[in-house]
C-alpha cells in the first residue's frame, strides 16, 4: 500500500465541485493510506467527516503554527479534540514564513500545549519545523517526545541527524521532484526513518503552481527509489513497514494498522 503520511484532504473543499470525490476515488484506486492533518478545529471536524467516507483516511487533530495566535488564549477548547485524535498533527513552529515575533510566542505556547498532551497520552506528533528546526528539537527534548513525524523537512542535515537520534521519522514530499536540496536530504535519511507525503492539495500548489492529487505520492515514491538506487516496489514496502513500526502497539491505531496490512479498505 502506498503511504501519504501528510495531506489535508479538507482542502479539496476549496477546489472545484467534485474535487474531493475525485480525490477519494483516486485514493481507493491506487490504494493510498492517507493521514489527513488538520490546521484548526473546523478542519479537524471536516477531516473526520471525510474519513467516514473512506477507510483509507486517518483524520488527526492539530493547530498549524500559522493558526496558533487564534488559539493561544483558548487552549482548553482543544482538550476534547486532542484526547479523541489518534495522533496529533499538524503542529510545530514556523520562523521562515512567519516573521512576527509576537506570533512566534503564540506558536511556542500552542506547541508546548500539544507536546505536553502528546507526552501525557503517548501519541505520535506530526511536525512543521520551517525555519525553526533547532527550536523544534529543543522542544522535543524538553517534553521527551519519543514518536514524531517531521513533515517535509528542508532544514540542515546536521539537525536532521539530531532529530533522527531523538527517534524522528521524515516525510519526503513532491519538492523532491525538483529540489536538489531535498534530494540530498533523501540520501541522508536512514532507510528505517523514511516516509512519503503529498501535502495535498495545497503543498504541490507552491511547487508546481497547481493543486496536487493523491496519485502524486506514486511520483514521489518513484523519485525516492531512483535517488536511493532501489526498485519502486522495494521503496513502497520499506515506507509501509516504517509507518507500521512507528504505529506498532498503539491501540488507538489498531484499525489503521489493519487497513495498511490488508489493503482491503474501500469507499462504501
Amino acid at each position: 500500500m502506498l503511504i501519504d503520511a501528510h495531506a489535508h484532504l479538507n482542502g479539496y473543499d476549496l477546489q472545484d465541485a467534485g474535487a474531493l470525490d475525485a480525490a477519494l476515488a483516486e485514493i481507493a484506486r491506487h490504494g493510498i493510506f492517507t493521514i489527513s492533518n488538520s490546521m484548526d478545529l473546523p478542519s479537524y471536524r471536516r477531516n473526520q467527516e471525510i474519513a467516514a467516507m473512506s477507510d483509507f483516511v486517518l483524520p488527526v487533530f492539530g493547530v498549524h503554527p500559522w493558526y496558533a495566535p487564534d488559539y493561544a488564549d483558548r487552549l482548553s477548547e482543544l482538550d476534547a479534540a486532542v484526547r479523541e485524535s489518534p495522533m496529533i498533527g499538524e503542529i510545530g513552529l514556523d520562523h521562515f514564513f512567519v516573521e512576527d515575533r509576537a506570533a512566534h510566542h503564540a506558536q511556542e505556547k500552542v506547541f508546548a500545549y500539544f507536546l505536553r498532551a502528546a507526552a501525557d497520552q503517548d501519541k505520535i506528533v506530526i511536525l512543521h519545523t520551517k525555519g525553526a528546526e533547532r527550536e523544534t528539537l529543543d522542544y522535543l527534548n524538553r517534553f521527551h517526545i519519543r514518536r514524531a513525524i517531521v513533515h517535509w523537512y528542508s532544514g540542515p542535515v546536521k539537525i536532521m541527524k539530531e532529530l533522527e537520534e531523538r527517534g524522528a521519522y521524515f516525510t519526503v514530499g513532491p519538492e523532491v521532484l525538483s529540489s536538489t536540496h531535498i534530494q540530498d536530504i533523501v540520501k541522508a535519511i536512514p532507510p528505517d526513518r523514511l516516509l512519503t507525503e503529498t501535502d495535498n492539495p495545497g503543498g504541490p500548489q507552491s511547487v508546481f503552481g497547481k493543486p496536487g492529487t493523491p496519485a502524486l505520492v506514486r511520483d514521489v515514491v518513484r523519485k525516492v527509489a531512483e535517488i536511493r538506487k532501489t526498485h519502486e516496489e522495494a521503496a513502497i514496502f520499506v515506507i509501509q513497514a516504517n509507518l507500521l513500526m512507528l504505529m506498532r502497539g498503539d491501540p488507538r491505531l489498531a484499525s489503521a494498522i489493519q487497513t495498511i496490512k490488508s489493503g482491503n479498505a474501500f469507499i462504501p
